[in-house]
């Protein structure tokens, strides 16, 4: 007698019961509860490049270029409301992507409109679960969106403990408004300087101009016979066009130093730096800046700032001091690739290829400046 091992084989699906997975989401999905606005707002900059996209592809037209992303806080309703104007979602997409953990509407764009050999376009998001931060500061989300398309608009409201309800909304302008209802406990998420801080950490660069909406200041008294001004016009919390994407040939010096002042808060002039524009062995681009040092109590410790998808890959800044550049033994050079890398790299343009002898005359400039007495060097 034979036996059957099919008819013993049993197949299904591995089930997840919200209750249980909605307070791993809140408490583990992050390791920094700062990362839900990131998040967020990257979510939105994604639904604008998405109707961006569309509008190049001739999909859709008659849509004004005044794209903006607005983040505003309510210390009285406790809310953080994060707004775009970007493709919005109907209420058949706002049932899928928000009901169902993990599902990408990214990736579904991605895979619709675009091919294998244009899939680096913009969108930040592809796993679906950025959204569910929002939990890890709130005890209630709400989600307001109207579809490009004309659709009508949708609210989803949902809880901490993963119960939503959908229902009509009377919202008349495309786009959307995710408004978190702040937990009690996460105060510190209402505050500007705290909120700032975190766009100004992680969305500084995004391509999509970015403005904050705070606590309202009180107007000072105006004067007898004084003229009344005017309100200075919002400006956006973000750099749209970021130095390290342009060409080097198109940049000056004015601009290097100011980009980095900015940046990293250093009003001293770097030793120099490096703009790299690669697009092999690795594609990228960054500016590597080399700060003087001035006395030996100084930290030796470099920053590194990476943005991906102008999501914070490209700014590197090292201590240089005594001669070492502080480029770790293990970057990667012309002289340390294999094979069809090392020839690549040879190959790189003037503007691509970092000039090892450069670096060595700086290191040379930086043994001779060592030797010297500390008020003697420069």
């Amino acid at each position: 007698m034979r036996y059957n091992m099919d008819e013993k084989i049993k197949k299904g699906g591995i089930s997840v019961e919200t209750e249980h997975i909605f307070p791993i989401i809140k408490k583990w999905l992050y390791s920094d509860k700062d990362i839900f606005l990131r998040e967020i707002v990257s979510n939105a900059c994604d639904a604008v490049t998405k109707l961006r996209r569309l509008t190049s592809l001739g999909q859709v037209s008659d849509i004004p270029d005044d794209y903006k992303i607005t983040v505003k806080a309510d210390k009285e309703e406790r809310t953080i409301t994060v707004s775009d104007n970007g493709i919005g979602m109907t209420e058949e997409e706002l049932d899928r992507y928000l009901c169902q953990i993990a599902l990408s509407g990214a990736l579904d764009f991605i895979n619709k409109y675009e091919g294998e050999e244009n899939r680096n376009n913009g969108i930040i998001g592809h796993f679906g679960l950025g959204f569910y931060s929002s939990f890890m500061v709130s005890d209630r989300v709400t989600v307001v969106t109207k579809s490009y398309t004309g659709a009508p608009a949708v609210k989803w409201e949902c809880t901490d403990s993963g119960e939503y309800t959908l229902s009509p909304s009377d919202k008349e302008t495309r786009g959307t408004d995710v408004i978190m209802h702040i937990a009690d406990g996460e105060d510190e998420y209402l505050e500007d300087g705290k909120l700032k801080s975190i766009l100004e950490q992680y969305c500084s660069f995004m391509p999509v101009e970015i403005y904050y909406e705070g606590e309202k200041k009180p107007e000072p008294e105006k004067k007898e016979g004084e003229e009344a001004k005017e309100p200075e016009a919002p400006k956006p919390i973000n750099d749209t066009h970021p130095l390290w994407m342009k060409n080097p040939s198109d940049c000056t010096e004015e601009e290097y130093l100011e980009f980095y002042r900015k940046v990293f808060h250093d009003y001293r002039e770097p030793l120099f730096h490096i703009h790299i524009n690669a697009d092999y062995p690795l594609n990228f681009r960054g500016i590597l800046y080399f700060p003087k040092i001035t006395n030996e109590y100084e930290s030796l410790e470099g920053q590194v700032k990476l943005y991906y998808n102008l999501l914070q890959s490209g700014i590197c800044r090292r201590q240089y001091q005594g001669g070492h550049s502080g480029v770790p033994s293990h970057a990667p050079r012309s002289d340390r690739l294999p094979g069809a890398a090392a020839e690549r790299v040879e190959k790189l343009s003037p503007e691509q290829r970092i000039c090892r002898e450069n670096v060595a005359a700086h290191r040379e400039e930086g043994r001779r400046q060592a030797e010297l007495p500390l008020h003697h060097r420069a």
